[in-house]
């Protein structure tokens, strides 16, 4: 039984990964093995459950349906491990989480440590990407969302208040002049985010949306802020990534009183049903952690935002 539990482990690992090469980096094994594997449970099954092309692997019908049953057994698994461990009054067992790339880097990588000191019987993984996960299909545990987010089965627990500022170094402003209106950065170049509709990432307070012309896009709000330092453009960061550089003087705040509303961060995760106590006790580390007037707005802003809605 323990064999045919791992072969649904090493099947999860190929679908959230996309192919048997990123299954084997999650799982620490190599690429053969998890071949082996599935050809192994194929055999066993009688039945085909992956289609396979020199560019991608996809799950047949049969092998869909079989994924969905193994992701329901091993979270059946892990509830009984964690119910019979638990006894002991100790969390363990691991959290898979789906996290944003810059957000993870500033801010929860660095506060982490403190959730792992009090529950050492745990391990995290945390997948930065700032596409959407499919965290049911993917195997997610949590998801970290910055988003307004559409109705579904998923259930949200609200983290912090996401902020955004329009950035612009020294020298790009001493050649285009201090915008006083959006439309004024009509005349700028621009930097922006591959992620979101350019509609979206330049629109401002009452829906005004200038005409910028972007001369580079990223992926990486990283990417977007160094752009931005060396003069590349104007552009549009969560505060979270743009503090440090505002603190410092590499950047410069524009048309702070035309910002649009802030948005919030969740923790998504499945619904309550699944939800393992581990789970549970990393999202209200969260809300712990980040929850009260972030501490990069508190150092752009000071405590003028705490009065601001959340």
């Amino acid at each position: 039984m323990a064999d045919r539990f791992e072969e649904m482990r090493v099947l999860v690992a190929v679908v959230s990964g996309g192919g048997f090469a990123a299954g084997a980096d999650r799982l620490g094994v190599a690429k053969s093995a998890v071949s082996r594997r599935i050809h192994e449970l194929e055999d066993r099954l009688g039945a085909r459950l992956f289609d396979r092309t020199t560019r991608r692997v996809q799950l047949t019908e049969t092998g869909r349906d079989f994924h969905d049953r193994a992701l329901e057994l091993l979270a059946g698994l892990d509830d009984a491990e964690e119910a019979a461990s638990s006894a002991s009054g100790e969390l363990r067992g691991r959290i898979r989480v789906a996290a944003p790339v810059s957000f993870t880097a500033h801010c929860l990588a660095p506060a982490v440590g403190q959730f792992l000191e009090r529950h050492p019987a745990v391990t995290l993984s945390i997948d930065t990407d700032d596409r959407k996960v499919d965290l049911v299909r993917d195997g997610f545990d949590v998801a970290i969302r910055i988003a307004r987010l559409p109705d579904s089965s998923l259930v949200a627990r609200r983290l912090a208040t996401i902020r955004h500022v329009c950035v612009a170094s020294p020298a790009l402003l001493e050649r285009y002049g201090m915008p006083q209106e959006p439309e004024y950065l009509s005349r700028f170049p621009g930097v922006t985010y591959s992620n979101v509709d350019e509609a979206t990432y330049w629109k401002f307070d009452g829906d005004v949306l200038p005409s910028v012309t972007s001369r580079i896009q990223f992926g990486n709000g990283d990417a977007i802020r160094e752009a931005a330092i060396a003069g590349l453009g104007v552009a549009v960061l969560p505060t979270f990534i743009a503090h440090d550089a505002v603190r410092r003087g590499a950047l410069r705040i524009v048309l702070a009183n035309h910002m649009r509303p802030p948005i919030a961060m969740h923790a998504l995760h499945p619904s309550m049903r699944n939800q393992t106590a581990r789970t549970r006790a990393f999202i209200d580390f969260l809300v712990d952690a980040f929850g009260s007037e972030p501490f990069w707005d508190h150092d752009l802003f000071g405590g003028s935002m705490a009065s601001q809605s959340r």
